[in-house]
């Protein structure tokens, strides 16, 4: 990281947390346990909180929820990138040092450390281990199966493991149920991203290749564990009646259900008639003209099914078709924006949302978190950019806004503009067919899953579209597992990609976007980015001690990212749209991340 660019950062008066090393690493005085741990400021629940604030205490406790997934999965090692694992098979039967509230934008509690200590520069983490741990065979957990799980996630596990560990540069045991970690660097969110992980039994792994696929199930100490499966076809989570951590605060009418079991199908349209067969109990529709035109069939006329919106304020992350920079005829930021140009979103969205919904017009758009990118940069944003100037694209400093189609199908103006773009570039149309100066077309694939209607039905409208200016794109449709492998080699040119973000974004903003993953392969970052500046926003991001100067950097970020034109932006919603069986309920209160992953099945209850 270059000293001078934060040097400069502190003359403009932006208050970073970025003082010499000799000052940094010593001279704070001395810190003391805690119940919970912020990344800014204080946990807002008191060390004798007796519940999360959004979960029901009331919640009765036993049925069952029936889920349905497309694609299928062929291991129980969630934790590699070799193979697919079913859903929920870490969630529901391992557990965390620390877990995290909803209601907060990142704040962690005890679950199996019963406290949580560091000091102001956070240059180290020590964890407690709660009294009574027990993973589902009966046996403790111990600091040593939190050690070797820290290790062995790190080194052996999916690169999003390894990042964090890669700053430890000790770890160790420092008492009976005392456990710590001490930092390399200076980044601030690394005792809450070590709280999070998934801590593992380690004599279950003894002798056993860990990087292997596997379909011997995880022994966790969480809430389930596995009851029965079928590869590919299904898999059912039993709650375990000795579950050390039934009465604990933090999961006070969580975990209220006794089983969820997930159902497989080879494309939505077999999964949606499967719930409405009353086969599932609950399906998350994601297409707002279907929420509308679709749910006319007997149960929910008759009430046996409901339909429940559920409003959010996370950000609305990145949803699209994902350009792989690393292709040679991506690297032109101009044909990039061009092929923006010619995808009419308007149309796009009036055939398969009825307009419904919104476009995505920043990453962490719906949160205080985006700036406005269609201005001009200002104040602590400029500032922060400014050192890049020379490198950014353009509008990352003027302002910068996707353009608009129309809903007809007329797309003129836009398709002239690309036109020029790809001339400037030097792509000219010969005998219909645009190609560059040695006469290699500008074609490519564009890569999705079996069964992502939705998307695949936008693909073939974009399609279209690129014939029209001579661009020749192909759809090729592939299985969930091929498609985890082609997207792990970033063996694409174009597919589609979701990135959701949090209210918190930190270290894994460089798994989705840092240089590193443009030559490690399993990264998030298949776009192929690499840019200096967003390199150095995240570690600006990750060294604030002040949320004004956090934001400041997120909303700089928000601007390389987008005017980076590497994805062709969708749509969002700021509601999840679920539709149920009546006796499945949730809580009246949401938190401000709303449905978030987990929010079904851990906060839900069954009741007649």
């Amino acid at each position: 990281m270059n000293r001078d660019y934060f040097a400069n950062l502190q003359r403009l008066g932006l208050g970073l947390a970025l003082i010499s090393a000799s000052v940094l690493w010593g001279g704070f005085a001395s810190a003391e346990p805690t119940h919970g741990i912020a990344m800014y400021g204080e946990p807002a629940l008191p060390q004798d909180f007796v519940s999360l604030p959004y979960a029901n205490p009331d919640a009765p406790k036993g049925g069952r929820i029936v889920l349905g997934e497309n694609g299928g999965f062929d291991s129980m090692n969630p934790f590699i990138l070799k193979g697919q694992a079913p859903r929920g098979v870490s969630l529901y039967t391992t557990e965390t040092l620390l877990g995290r509230s909803y209601d907060e934008p990142f704040t962690l509690y005890g679950i199996l450390a019963e406290s949580v200590e560091t000091d102001e520069a956070r240059t180290y983490v020590e964890f407690t281990l709660r009294d009574g741990t027990r993973f589902s065979d009966g046996s403790p957990v111990t600091v040593e199966d939190v050690l070797w799980s820290f290790e062995t996630l790190g080194t052996l596990g999916a690169p999003r493991y390894a990042k964090a560990y890669a700053l430890v540069s000790k770890a160790e045991q420092v008492g009976d149920r005392k456990v710590r970690f001490t930092f390399s660097e200076i980044n601030r969110e690394l005792p809450l991203l070590l709280g999070l992980r998934p801590i593992l039994q380690k004599a279950q792994w003894q002798g056993k290749d860990f990087e292997a696929t596997t379909m011997e199930p995880p022994i966790g100490s969480g809430p389930y564990v596995v009851d029965k499966f079928e590869a590919g076809r299904f898999v059912s989570y039993k709650k375990d009646p000795d579950w050390w951590g039934k009465d604990l605060p933090f999961y006070r009418s969580q975990h209220n259900l006794d089983e969820i079991r997930v159902e497989y199908f080879g494309n939505a349209d077999v999964h949606f008639e499967a719930f409405k067969a009353g086969d599932l109990t609950s399906y998350r529709e994601a297409n707002p003209a279907k929420w509308l035109v679709n749910y006319n069939f007997p149960s929910v006329s008759s009430g046996d099914v409901v339909k429940s919106e559920i409003p959010h304020h996370r950000p609305s992350g990145i949803d699209g078709f994902v350009f792989n920079t690393r292709k040679p005829i991506f690297a032109d930021w101009r044909v990039r924006e061009a092929l923006i140009d010619v995808f009419n979103f308007e149309q796009v969205n009036q055939t398969l949302n009825g307009s419904a919904v919104p476009r995505i017009s920043s990453y962490y758009g719906n949160s205080d978190l985006a700036g406005d990118v269609g201005s001009p940069a200002q104040g602590k944003v400029l500032a922060l950019l400014e050192p890049f100037k020379a490198d950014l694209p353009p509008g990352a400093l003027e302002g910068y806004a996707l353009p608009v189609g129309n809903a007809s199908g007329a797309n003129r103006a836009n398709l002239r503009k690309a036109n020029k773009l790809l001339e400037e570039a030097g792509w000219t149309v010969q005998d219909g067919v645009l190609k560059n100066a040695a006469g290699e077309p500008l074609a490519f694939e564009i890569l999705l899953t079996n069964g992502a209607d939705d998307y695949i039905a936008a693909a073939n409208i974009y399609i279209e579209a690129l014939k029209q200016i001579g661009v020749q794109a192909k759809l090729t449709t592939v299985d969930q597992a091929q498609f985890t492998e082609r997207t792990n080699l970033y063996d694409f040119d174009m597919t589609q990609q979701i990135v959701a973000l949090s209210l918190s974004p930190g270290t894994e903003q460089l798994q989705y976007f840092g240089s590193v993953g443009v030559t490690q392969p399993g990264s998030r970052n298949w776009a192929g980015i690499n840019s200096g500046a967003v390199d150095a926003l995240v570690q600006v991001m990750l060294s604030s001690k002040d949320r004004a100067d956090f934001v400041a950097a997120v909303q700089a970020l928000d601007r390389v990212l987008t005017t980076g034109r590497y994805f062709v932006p969708v749509w969002y919603s700021d509601i999840g749209r679920i539709a149920h069986a009546k006796q499945l309920h949730f809580p009246q209160k949401l938190p401000i991340y709303g449905d978030w992953p987990g929010f079904q099945p851990e906060v839900w209850w069954y009741q007649e």
